[in-house]
């Protein structure tokens, strides 16, 4: 897919792996709406991504907002003519075991990390569609390929969005639209610290836990980016972000069932 004079629009794109994919896609020439709730952090990427000489946007908004979602797309329509890449990239993180997390929390990252995902790809498909050449990118995790213990809302999110992508992709076969769900490892961002954590866990047990996963967060943002745009110029159905991505993958399809047994060693503290 040739990107150069594309206008690709990034949800969670203040930071981390939205930053880093908005990045990527300028250096191609690819013109930009960025799309986060965070405009300090969006007017960063924004300025990172000038340096290209591309098209740059920026819209606050919260993905889980049904209402300013559903008028998002003339918005971005009116300033840039159309879009030709979704990059659906915002999410929450929330630790905890099943019977820790609240109905109330668990709905609350539903909302963001699925459900904002629908949002966003219903309210810009006819967008895309009037493109010649577009894409619906969407960001799952390691944890849409396995669900650890202690992370039953993330896990659940996450092959949520695998699902969704796998029928949309089947769906939309022989159009003009393509679908890619990634699936990164441990990315070095800050979501373990901003994770949301139960009411009533101790803060030794939130200081254990965030070590756990700390310490599986290595793969810098910028290769992580350039990993997914490389997918997106291959037109590529899924894409594996770092090697434990690819171990894991496997792993998974040859115990799928008792994978945890040989997994769970590895994010003990």
């Amino acid at each position: 897919m040739r990107l150069e004079g594309r206008t690709a629009l990034i949800t969670g794109a203040a930071g981390g792996i939205g930053r880093a994919i908005a990045v990527s896609l300028a250096g191609r020439r690819c013109h930009l709406a960025l799309a986060d709730i965070d405009e300090a952090g969006m007017a960063e990427t924004s300025d990172l991504a000038r340096a290209h000489a591309v098209r740059v946007s920026r819209h606050r908004i919260d993905v889980a907002d049904k209402v300013a979602v559903a008028e998002l797309p003339n918005i971005v329509a009116a300033e840039h003519g159309g879009v030709d890449i979704l990059v659906n990239n915002a999410g929450v993180a929330l630790g905890g075991t099943f019977e820790q997390i609240s109905a109330e929390d668990f709905e609350w990252l539903f909302e963001i990390n699925f459900w904002g995902v629908v949002r966003m790809t219903r309210a810009f498909l006819p967008l895309l569609r009037a493109s010649d050449d577009a894409r619906v990118v969407n960001l799952s995790s390691v944890y849409g390929l396995i669900a650890p213990a202690e992370q039953v809302a993330y896990a659940s999110s996450k092959f949520a969005v695998r699902g969704f992508s796998e029928a949309l992709r089947h769906e939309l076969q022989g159009s003009t639209v393509g679908v890619t769900v990634v699936h990164p490892a441990g990315v070095n961002t800050s979501i373990a610290e901003k994770a949301r954590i139960p009411a009533g866990v101790s803060e030794e047990e939130i200081t254990r836990r965030r070590a756990r996963y700390r310490k599986l967060l290595t793969i810098p943002p910028d290769i992580a980016g350039e990993t997914i745009v490389r997918g997106i110029e291959r037109r590529e159905s899924r894409v594996l972000v770092g090697s434990d991505a690819k171990a894991i993958s496997l792993i998974a399809r040859l115990l799928p069932v008792s994978y945890w047994k040989l997994l769970a060693r590895r994010v003990e503290v």
